[in-house]
């Protein structure tokens, strides 16, 4: 037994430095073989992403017109109200107003437009 009636130890030198040494291997090699776990689950998990990453880039080369956000039109003739014009003209307000539109995905004669004014540059 290793312990005496005044609860110390008695163990040799040279048996506290093999245990001590048979600690810190044990500690190591745990480590080792949990970093060597952790490397191949990482690696596995990359693989399973670059094949969606690969199967979403093909769906989205196949089918380029459905992957933009598209809205329903309203049926022709109709629109959503008047356009005031401030200090701007027609042209201008026509590039604007489409710009917005193709941007947004929201087809024009749904966007509502109550006026466009053209801002002054101060210098």
């Amino acid at each position: 037994m290793l312990f005496t009636s005044d609860y110390s130890i008695k163990m040799p030198i040279g048996e506290a430095l093999l245990r001590s040494a048979l600690g810190i291997t044990t500690v190591i090699s745990i480590l080792a073989v949990i970093a060597l776990l952790i490397l191949l689950v990482s690696k596995i998990i990359r693989g399973i992403e670059a094949k969606a990453a690969g199967q979403k880039a093909a769906k989205a080369e196949a089918a380029p017109a459905a992957a933009a956000p598209a809205g329903i039109p309203m049926p022709a003739g109709m629109n959503q109200g008047e356009l005031e014009l401030v200090n701007t003209d027609e042209k201008t307000a026509a590039v604007i107003m489409a710009i917005v539109s193709d941007k947004s995905g929201i087809p024009l004669n749904r966007l509502s437009f109550r006026s466009i004014k053209l801002m002054e540059d101060k210098k």
